[in-house]
Parts: structure tokens; C-alpha cells; sequence
């Protein structure tokens, strides 16, 4: 792999959606970067720890002169891609700014772990204090930063007259963040979600698409996909070797997806119950289709919520035999103490969310993607300012960050349905939330489920996900991937780097099942298809097309939904 693919990848894997998130995404940026009484409660601890401030800032002011006379220590991390041009430590001055830079990062570090706080107040000050710091780096200054200046020289001026009108056009519109990816590099159904397939059903929530059989057998159960409600289902259907659909077909597995509608103020009312009332109706029609009883069903994020949801309505009323099984990639239904997100988060914030979402109708998808920014600004901010503003260049061809960028909105009632659950954690609670007028109790799931996680994942801990799939009443096989949000979706073989761990005992503590389990080689595909495989009734021979006598082919894959703006 590339630098620059590296740089890529660790950028896509923040670059997903979070349903703890749409508080954020109604409400604009700014509001986070304010921790309230987080931050009195903060200098309060400082206040009564006048010996450990001292011994910090005596550190600090002894380093400095250690800088001055250029006998310091200090270096950057070796994967600190920030200082990696060797102007940083050839040049005297410059070595010095970053060397002052880094020994005050530490120290403000420092500070912050220095005062004991519970976990909401730490994650909201630590969020506020890295935000800050990463934004005061040298490496962001157009005076200071040497790769500005060596464009500056070699476009002869021009780099600068780039970086403005990039900067003027990012910031007209939101998300009003560096752009991560040039918007017309790639085209749907051209470039991406290229599987050969059918849209078979069109309702007024979901196109339904079936793919053409690969091989000349197929397995006789057949596959469901729910994608995420945040963005658009061809995450899982990129660019060919990259699609998670086409490796499942190949693998002789009917496959269908689901893409969402891309709503509009009209269907603001859409919320838990639509949205399942419309899995159902896909269901029904795969089972239809497929001439079965049963289908499985492996769903992502927000739509693995859904899927849970609309698994235990379907157990409560004696209909859990519609399903063969249930997967789920990272899908975070246990939202005790979920990470940053979870803490920046409270009841007042929520309901001013809900109260934005349901003037406007929607959420606006480029809101969500501010703020996904605004949570790894290293990553997904820095990075592409120097890039794209101080270097004048065009950001890089990525196919997940083109997915990413290419945004969709979120109905109020979806919105405020998501936020309720989260806030209340009522998932994890018998009777909790109530959908289609049944209560819902995920301990009634009892058909097999496949969960997948990434260790590295910081918008949905692998820690929630896994106590996520303890509570499901089926037996659960769990996955750990060692890559994170995004690449755990499309996470296709031959990776060398590429391994997981695996078992189908998720009894213990996360911690100590992580300690426990062995790790495998490779990508987990490989042991989800053949795990579907079992369990999907033999084979028999291809169907020669798509659809059925009473549902016929409407159009082409990727269909219309999903080319909505």
C-alpha cells in the first residue's frame, strides 16, 4: 500500500455515520467545542492541584530552554506525517517551533490526564483540548509550513491563487470543510456499484436490488442487505475487487440490497416503523422471489439497528421464521459509554436536536459530515488544509471518501426515533422501545447471528458492538477486525496486513474475549461466506433473470434511488 493510500484509508475510517452523532449533526459544530460545566468542573480540579500544575509548567518553561539552545530531545512521532518534511529538524528555527509545539501539546496532555474527572466530562474536555492543539500545529501555518512554501516557488505564485478559491468554495456551502475527495471522480454506476443486478421493487422508502447469479449453482437461502440510512448503499458495492456484493455472488450466494430512498421534508413522518414496515416488504418479496420461507439478512450501522428491531417485532408476533439469520457490521445497540460521541451528548442538546430536525423535516447529510470531520480533525481536517489550501492541490481519488461525500439526508421522525433509543440506552432493555406496536425485547432474536467489529473503529467502540450481540437470544458469532469504521466493511481478500479474531463463545467481559481469542489470517468475508454457506439449505441452479412473474425488472442496478441529490 501507498503513503498516500495510507493516508487515505486512515482518513475513510472516520469518514461513516454515527446514529449518537445526529444530536450533533442538527445542532452545527461549534456547540461541542464549548464543554460548559465540564470545563468549570475541569478548572476546578486544577485549582485544587496547584503541585502538579507547577511541576507541569516548571517542566515546560525547562524544556523551552532546553529548545532555545538546541540541546532538546523532542521529536515527533515517527508516524507524524505533520513534520515529515526535513525542513522540520534541518532548519534551526523551524526544528525549534516544533519542537516548543510538541513539548506544549504534551504538557496541555498531561494536564488534562492529571484531573480525575467521570468519563463525560474527561472525553468532552479531552475532545475540546486536542481539537485545539491540533489546530495550533505549525504545520497549519501558511508562514510557517514548508511544503507551502516550496508550492508557493514551484507553481510560481499559483499554489496560492488554487488554495484561495478552494478555501472560498468549500466554505460557501456546507459541509464547510476541506474538501477529501474531487466530487467528479468517480460516477455511480460507471465507476462504482457496478455489480450486475435489477432493481425488482420500488416503494416509496427502498428500491430493491437483486443481483445476477455469478455462477451456475446458487445457494438455495438468499442474502438481504441493509446498508446504513447515512449515506448510500454502494459502500457496499465499490469498485470492482473492493465490493462486498460481488465477492458474495461470486461466492454463489443470491444477494439483494436495499437502497434508500433519499428523503425530503414530505416524509419527515418516517420513522422506526416505516422504515421496518419496509424491510418486511423486502423481505417478502426476496422470500417471494427466491421461492423460500426464509432469508438472511446482514445489515450495517443504523440499518443493522433497524434489522435488530425489526427481528424481534417479527419474533414477538410468531413470525421469526422469515428470517435464516442475522448479521450485523459494526452496530452499536448498547450505548454505555460509547466513546466521544456518547459524552457530548445530553438530554437538553437532544431535544434541541429533535426540535431543529422536525422545522427543517430531515437531517441534511452535509451536517453529519461536518461533524464526522470535526471528530478526527487530524485526519479529516489538517490534513486537507495543508493539502488542498496551503499546497493548492486537489484532494486525492478515493473511492470511500467519494462515497462519503456523496451524502443524503435523514427523515425528523428517523432522527428522533434514533436519538430516543440512544439517549434513553432502551435497546438493552426489555419492552425499552416499542415498534409496529410491539415491544421490543432483542433477547427474543433467536436465530443465529454473525457480528462484526473493528478494533480500531472510535465511531462505534468494538467494545459496544460486541456487548451489542449479547444482546441477541440466538447464538452469536462474534468477529474482531483489526480495521476500523469503514474497512470493515469493505475489507475484501488478499490483503496481506489483513486479520480478525473470531469465536462463538461471547460470554466473557470484551476485554478478556479479546485477550482469549485466537487471531486468524486474512479477511473476515472468507468466514462469513462460508458460515452463510452452512446455513443456506444447499444449492440449486441459477436463476436465468431477475425478479419473478408479479415482480418484474424495473430497471438496471444501481436503480434511481441512489442517484437522488
Amino acid at each position: 500500500m501507498t503513503t498516500a493510500t495510507s493516508e487515505q484509508g486512515e482518513a475513510a475510517e472516520v469518514a461513516a455515520a454515527l446514529d449518537m452523532l445526529l444530536t450533533e449533526a442538527a445542532l452545527g459544530p461549534a456547540r461541542r467545542f464549548f464543554p460548559g460545566k465540564s470545563s468549570l468542573r475541569f478548572a476546578g480540579g486544577l485549582a485544587r492541584r496547584p503541585l502538579r500544575v507547577a511541576n507541569r509548567t516548571g517542566a515546560l518553561a525547562a524544556e523551552l530552554g532546553r529548545i532555545a539552545l538546541g540541546a532538546s530531545q523532542v521529536a515527533p512521532p515517527r508516524r507524524d506525517r505533520r513534520f515529515a518534511d526535513l525542513a522540520w529538524t534541518q532548519n534551526p528555527v523551524l526544528r525549534r517551533v516544533m519542537q516548543a509545539y510538541l513539548a506544549a501539546d504534551e504538557t496541555v496532555d498531561g494536564l488534562v490526564q492529571d484531573v480525575p474527572m467521570d468519563w463525560k466530562d474527561a472525553e468532552r474536555v479531552k475532545f475540546v483540548a486536542s481539537n485545539l492543539v491540533q489546530a495550533l500545529a505549525p504545520s497549519n501555518n501558511p508562514v510557517l509550513s514548508p511544503v507551502a512554501w516550496k508550492a508557493l516557488i514551484d507553481t510560481g505564485g499559483g499554489s496560492v491563487v488554487t488554495g484561495l478559491r478552494q478555501l472560498v468554495h468549500d466554505m460557501a456551502t456546507p459541509p464547510r470543510v476541506p474538501s477529501m475527495v474531487d466530487t467528479d471522480a468517480y460516477q455511480v454506476g460507471k465507476d462504482l456499484a457496478v455489480t450486475p443486478g435489477a432493481v425488482v421493487l420500488r416503494t416509496p422508502v427502498l428500491e430493491l436490488l437483486q443481483y445476477r447469479p455469478q455462477t451456475q449453482a446458487v445457494r438455495v437461502l438468499p442474502l438481504l442487505i441493509l446498508p446504513p440510512t447515512i449515506n448510500k448503499y454502494y459502500v457496499l458495492d465499490l469498485a470492482p475487487g473492493r465490493s462486498l456484493v460481488e465477492y458474495l455472488v461470486g461466492q454463489g450466494q443470491q444477494v439483494f440490497v436495499v437502497s434508500w430512498r433519499n428523503p425530503v421534508a414530505r416524509h419527515s413522518t418516517w420513522g422506526f416503523d416505516a422504515y421496518a414496515t419496509a424491510i418486511i416488504e423486502a423481505l417478502d418479496a426476496v422470500a417471494e422471489i427466491c421461492g423460500v420461507e426464509s432469508v438472511h439478512v446482514l445489515a450495517a450501522c443504523s440499518g443493522g439497528i433497524l434489522a435488530s428491531l425489526t427481528a424481534a417485532h417479527l419474533a414477538a408476533t410468531g413470525r421469526q421464521d422469515k428470517l435464516a439469520s442475522l448479521g450485523l457490521l459494526v452496530t452499536m445497540m448498547d450505548q454505555s459509554r460509547a466513546g466521544t460521541t456518547g459524552a457530548l451528548i445530553d438530554e437538553t442538546v437532544a431535544a434541541a436536536a429533535v426540535a431543529q430536525s422536525q422545522r427543517r423535516g430531515y437531517l441534511d447529510g452535509r451536517q453529519l459530515a461536518e461533524v464526522f470531520a470535526w471528530l478526527r480533525p487530524g485526519d479529516l481536517i489538517w490534513n486537507y488544509w495543508v493539502n488542498n489550501y496551503l499546497q493548492g492541490r486537489k484532494p486525492p481519488k478515493f473511492d470511500i471518501l467519494f462515497w462519503n461525500a456523496d451524502t443524503t439526508r435523514m427523515t425528523a421522525g428517523l432522527h428522533r426515533d434514533f436519538i430516543d433509543v440512544a439517549m434513553r440506552n432502551s435497546l438493552t432493555r426489555p419492552g425499552g422501545a416499542t415498534v409496529l406496536g410491539t415491544e421490543i425485547d432483542l433477547g427474543q432474536v433467536l436465530v443465529d447471528s454473525y457480528v462484526v467489529a473493528g478494533v480500531a473503529d472510535h465511531i462505534c467502540p468494538w467494545q459496544a458492538c460486541y456487548r451489542s450481540g449479547q444482546l441477541l437470544g440466538g447464538k452469536t458469532r462474534f468477529v474482531l477486525s483489526t480495521s476500523g469504521h469503514i474497512a470493515a466493511l469493505v475489507n475484501p481478500p488478499g490483503s496481506a496486513k489483513a486479520s480478525y479474531q473470531v469465536s462463538d463463545d461471547n460470554r466473557l467481559d470484551p476485554e478478556d474475549w479479546q485477550r482469549d481469542t485466537r487471531t486468524e489470517k486474512g479477511s473476515w468475508w472468507d468466514d462469513y461466506a462460508a458460515w452463510l454457506a452452512a446455513r443456506s439449505g444447499g444449492e440449486k441452479p441459477a436463476p436465468p433473470a431477475p425478479g419473478s412473474a408479479r415482480m418484474r425488472v424495473l430497471e438496471d442496478a444501481p436503480g434511481s434511488y441512489v442517484l437522488d441529490k
